[in-house]
This record gives structure tokens, sequence and C-alpha cells, in this order.
């Protein structure tokens, strides 16, 4: 009862807040109630424990804080109506300035000559003197400073300051909360938990979070508050895939099957990677243990991942059932449904395409043909989830780019059968382990991690746009030896705000710098059709040169492609430029990859061209993308339905946190899957008013 007497208590009732400002901070940051407000945590500190001396004071000092009296004022005419206010301002033996250029008014009134003070700010010069801008100051008689310790601070919205809801507004008003908050704040782990990994008490850390007397102190609170956020999303996770295995027997494939034999013996004309075979065995073992398999495969652009999907299918095949294969985009269906044609040809088994352009009889014929059990694979787009789509025995769905279709759209697969099918997802776009803990935390993770023999990394080199005639030169020299080239453009048409070069201009003047080439054009804005009969042109070598938006990420392979030119690199991101050179290095022979920027680059950008120019490894890349732009940037992660509004934890320096608790997680579901033991009922509980209270938490059951 305590804590739904306090915690749960509306915030318009905390002393300072009222009506007016709960509204803000209900729309700006979701702040409800006092619960709401004390996970409401600061993002940096800054130590308020020693006070300076003004003879100490130094120009590059972030924070300081000194101690005196206000000498006298001083007013200085900066327009018609506006005045700048100095304050001078001593401490016996030194002098500063005290500097508004607003609010005069309240000066006056609240701060007095001869008052002993406390001032808080930045110093800088000015005029040979230290001087503090707008500072915070408290009279010394209210300031305890053995109390303050390390002064937190909030992040607030542009709607917050003009309700004078300020940083110093937050911090006062948790103040005055956590002095209300008398007894312990109730505990969310259990003992054995809490003592084992030496974490403090939430009521410790909680109040410590908000107010440290120091850093180590600080430090505990961080530490114990992220591992707690971090254990129910794990908790969480794990606890959805185990039910769903106990709900979901999988189909039992005993035998790999005569086409699969045939297949390796007689189709496949060269041998797998070690990396292949490890997965194939890892995917081997899932089909035959009875339960349903949930494997996420990883795998660099060129590792051969597709080869792999195919003998999964091959496998359900062998076994009396169908399989099917779904890519996000139609061309990359069509892509999939040629390759697996080449790879089968010569054995009897039937493969069928069904995207949005295969229409009436067509498609009637393919429809009648799948649940009558005569096609053996499908291929296709989101259209194989439609209801009309039915087979007799689906025993394998392969999922390409997840990242594109999300967690509801996967469950719809399990409709498709008496059994849920077993499931491959499969995915280009290397995820940091920490990230695919998170995301993926429900399926198994193979990773294939070394490219077939033959091929040649792709070489990645940095040019300012300064040397473009230099480059024109190259792209020419390749195209002459037979090659084609891919030239990306980060927008379609200009921006009156941006001085990036566009792809419709550029392409009109690639038209006149190429005038012996044929070039193609291919863009988002453009018609399905349209944008497919480009690409065509492309993949079938009637045009040498691709201008386009980065649409062609997840696009076609063309081994006779071998220059990737990206203009204005220094707008994208790591992990879309490693899939923008994905596209080529798909064929025997060098491959170059031209990243073009500006020459003001900031230290970020320079690191992030020169992390491109360094390694091919995709994994390396995605964790170096991780930590510079966060999770919520990484392309398709809100579309997991797993919970990511953490509110301390960080994923991209978290990562040893979080695989701690996982492992605890890990312990509770192989203790009390069913969730029935008392011994952990606190954590039900808890997980329950989560899911309860954030709806991304709801999402993944």
């Amino acid at each position: 009862m305590y804590e739904m007497n306090i915690l749960s208590q509306d915030i318009m009732y905390l002393p300072g807040v009222g009506p007016n400002k709960k509204d803000v901070l209900n729309k700006e940051l979701g702040v409800r109630t006092w619960g709401d407000l004390l996970e409401y945590y600061p993002y940096k500190y800054v130590d308020r424990s020693r006070i300076y001396a003004i003879h100490e004071l130094q120009s590059d000092m972030p924070f300081v804080q000194i101690r005196g009296k206000i000498l006298s004022f001083e007013e200085f005419e900066m327009s018609a109506r506006k005045k700048r206010v100095v304050a001078h301002f001593s401490d016996g033996r030194g002098v500063v300035d005290l500097v508004w250029f607003s609010g005069a008014q309240y000066i006056y009134k609240t701060y007095k000559v001869g008052e002993d003070y406390i001032v808080f700010g930045r110093p800088t010069v000015y005029g040979g003197r230290f001087q503090f801008s707008h500072p915070e100051i408290e009279r010394a008689s209210e300031l305890q400073l053995s109390e303050m310790g390390m002064q937190p601070y909030y992040i607030t919205t542009e709607q917050m300051k003009k309700r004078n809801i300020s940083s110093r507004a937050v911090e006062k008003m948790v103040k005055a909360m956590l002095q209300k908050i008398a007894e312990p704040i109730p505990e969310t782990l259990p003992d054995f938990i809490v003592n084992a990994r030496h974490l403090v008490s939430r009521d410790t850390a909680l109040r410590c979070v908000h107010y440290p007397k120091n850093a180590i102190e600080m430090q505990k609170a961080r530490e114990r508050l992220k591992f707690e956020e971090l254990f129910y999303v794990q908790l969480n996770i794990l606890r959805y895939a185990s039910d769903h295995r106990r709900k979901y027997r999988g189909y039992v494939f005993s035998q790999v099957g005569d086409d699969f034999h045939r297949f390796y013996s007689e189709n496949l004309k060269f041998e797998l990677t070690g990396a292949q075979k490890r997965v194939v065995h890892e995917i081997r073992d899932d089909m035959r243990s009875g339960r349903q398999m949930n494997r996420l495969l990883q795998g660099d652009v060129g590792s051969g991942k597709t080869l792999v999907a195919l003998m999964t299918m091959l496998i359900a095949l062998g076994n009396g059932y169908q399989a099917c294969i779904m890519a996000p985009t139609e061309i990359l269906a069509e892509q999939h449904f040629a390759t697996i044609q080449e790879f089968l040809r010569g054995l009897d088994i039937r493969v069928e395409l069904l995207t949005g352009q295969v229409k009436g009889k067509r498609r009637q014929e393919v429809l009648d043909a799948l649940i009558a059990g005569e096609v053996k694979i499908l291929v296709g787009t989101h259209a194989v989830l439609e209801d009309p789509v039915r087979f007799q025995r689906l025993g394998v769905a392969v999922i390409d780019e997840q990242h594109r279709f999300g967690v509801a759209q996967r469950a719809r697969l399990w409709a498709k059968g008496e059994n849920p099918p077993h499931i491959l997802v499969m995915t280009a776009t290397p995820i940091p382990r920490t990230l695919a803990m998170t995301i993926y935390g429900d399926l198994d993770v193979s990773i294939i991690d070394e490219l077939p023999p033959g091929r040649k990394p792709v070489q990645t080199i940095h040019k300012y746009d300064s040397q473009m005639t230099s480059l024109y030169a190259g792209i020419r020299q390749q195209i002459r030896l037979g090659r084609q080239v891919y030239i990306v453009y980060p927008l379609i048409t200009e921006s009156e705000k941006s001085d990036l070069k566009n792809l419709e201009e550029g392409y009109a003047a690639l038209c006149d710098i190429f005038p012996e080439f044929k070039i193609s054009k291919v863009h988002g804005k453009m018609k399905s059709k349209e944008k497919d009969a480009e690409m065509q042109k492309f993949v079938s070598g009637e045009t040498q040169i691709l201008v386009a938006t980065t649409v062609i990420e997840v696009g076609v392979n063309v081994p006779n492609a071998s220059v990737m030119v990206i203009l204005d690199s220094q707008r994208f991101g790591l992990s879309q430029l490693h899939q923008l050179r994905g596209r080529v290095g798909r064929g025997a022979d060098q491959s170059y990859c031209i990243l073009v920027t500006t020459y003001k680059l900031s230290a970020e950008t320079s690191k992030r061209i020169d992390i491109m120019c360094e390694t091919n490894d995709g994994f390396r890349i995605a964790e170096a993308d991780l930590k510079l732009r966060g999770p919520g940037d990484l392309e398709g992660t809100q579309q997991s339905g797993i919970a990511f509004d953490l509110k301390i934890a960080d994923i991209a320096r978290d990562g040893q946190i979080m695989a701690i608790a996982r492992e605890e997680a890990q312990k509770i579901i192989d203790a009390d899957p069913t969730c029935a033991s008392p011994e952990y009922a606190m954590l039900w509980r808890r997980l329950r008013e989560l899911r309860d209270t954030n709806v991304n938490w709801a999402a993944i059951s």
C-alpha cells in the first residue's frame, strides 16, 4: 500500500508543480506520477562539494562555485529597451562580475548588496576580468554544501523552459519528493540477486542517483538501476521464448532427404565454407529436436546465406513438407527466385514466385498448386502473408532482412499450418551482440563469418570532392574493362537548407561527363515499374552506370559491378555505408568503394570514414556505429517490438551489465519456467507492472 499511496500519487500534488506544469511534464516527459519523476534520471553531474577562491579561477574551468558578497550593481545600455546588469562580487581576496542580459527587475528584487551568497556557473574572461553570465545564486545560509555533493542535471525541452521548468526546477521537485518519501522505497529485486551481484538497495539507488555525495556513490546507484532495467528486459524476452517453446512443438525432420543429397552431390559446384557447414549443422540439430526452430542467421553480403537457406528448405522437402522464403522487396524476391532456380537446375523441384506483380490467372495457378502441394518452394514478398495464400504442409519459413518486417508479420506465418513452421531469419546487417540480445533475444543466433574462397575484399578509398576529375577517369577506366558502376546520392531533389549534391542534377551532369556510356537512374519516389525497369537495365548490362539513392542498399546482385561511389559520405551512418559497399565485391574482380566527402569533417565523421577504410568486418563496423549513434538510430530496431525506451541503461556501453543481467534472468527461467514458485513471485509481479505501464513491453507477448 505504501508504494501505491506514495509513488502512484499524481505529480500535480507535488509542491511547486500544479496543473499547468503537470500538463507540460505529462506531454514532454511522460511523467504523471511521483514514481515517474523518480525514474527521470539525471544525464550528468557537476561536483558541488568544493568552493573555489576567486584567485584560483582559470578560463578553461567548467562549472565552479565561489562564495562572497555583492559589492555593488552597475547598468549598461545595450539598446533602447535592453540593459545589461552587472554585480561586482567579492570573496575578500578578489573580484568577479556577475552578468545578466535580461530580468533586471527580478535581479534587484532578489539579490542584495552585502548578503552572503554562493555563486555557481562557468567562469569566462571579459575585459581582463572573470565573469559569470546568468549564474545560479543561493543564500549561503540556505545551502549546505555537505549535502550538495554532485549536482544532477536533467534534460529539459523548449516547452518546459517556456513554463520555467529548468534542470534546477526539476532537481528541486525531486528533492521535495524524496523528502516526503520517509519510508524505504520497496525493493524490486530478490535478496539472492542483490547480494550475489553486490548491488545497493533500490531505495539507496533511487536516492543516490539524484543526489550522490561523490562519484563512487553515483556509480553504484547507476549500476544497480542499469542492471535492474536490463534484467527485466531479458527476463521478459527469455520468458517469452520459454513459453513459446513449451506451447509450440516443432515438426521433427528426422532425415535430410534425397533432395538435399542430390543437390549436394550433383548441383553444388564448390565447397561450403567452414562457417556455412557449422551453421547448417546448427540448423539441422534444431529441426530434428522436436522444438520449433527460431534462428537468426547473420552474415555479411556475399557470405552465402541464401545457399544455407536453400539447404534448410531442402531438408523440409526431404521430410515431406513445403518451404517459403520472404524478401522485403520485389527485386530482392526476384533475385532469390532466379538464384534458387539456378541452384536447383535439373532437379524435379517446383519453385514459384509470388509478388504483387503476379496477378490474375497466373496468381491463381500458383495458389492452387501451393495448396495441392505441387509447389515445393515459394519465393515472395509480403504477399506470402495474405490470407488467400495457403500451403498444404509448410515446414520452413525463411525471412530475409527481418528488420523490414516486424514481429507481428513474423507471427502471421505461424497460422499457415497445423503447427508453426521452423523459422530462419536472415540479415546482412551485422548486429552487435548486445543489440542482438535485445532485438532478437528470443532467437538463437548463427553467424557466417567468412567469405567464399576467391572473393577479394572490397578496397575502400576516401576522396575529397575536389578530386572528382581523377575519380571520373578511374570510373571510365573500369567501365572500359567491362565493369559497371554505382553512384549514390543522399538526396533526390535539392533542399534549400542543404548543400548536398542532388540526384537529378547529378544525373544530368553525369550524362554530359560520360556521353559514351548508358546511365540508369533509380530513387525511392519512382513508381515500382519504372524503378524495376531501370534496375533491370543495369542487371542485364544494358546500362553501365546506375545513379541512385539508398534504395539500392538492399537490392540486386550484380557480380559485374565493381565500383561503388558514395557522394557526401559524411551524411551517412556507418552501417548504411557498409550496406552500400556490399553491393560490390560480388564477383572475382577487385572491387572499389569510393567515399567522397567535403574537406570540412567533424572528428566523429572522420572516425567513421577511417573505420570504413580500415576494415570490411561488418561486426566491428556495427559495434562502432552503435557507440557513435546509439541503438535508436539503427534502422529497424523500433520495429522489433521489444522495449527500447530504456531510462538509464545504454545498450552500446553497458554490454557487460547486459550479459550479467541475461545470465541471472536465464537462471530464473531455467528454475521456474512456468512462473509458479513463490520464491520468484516478486519478479513476475514486477514484470507484470512493467508490461502494464510500457506499451513496448506488451508488444512482444
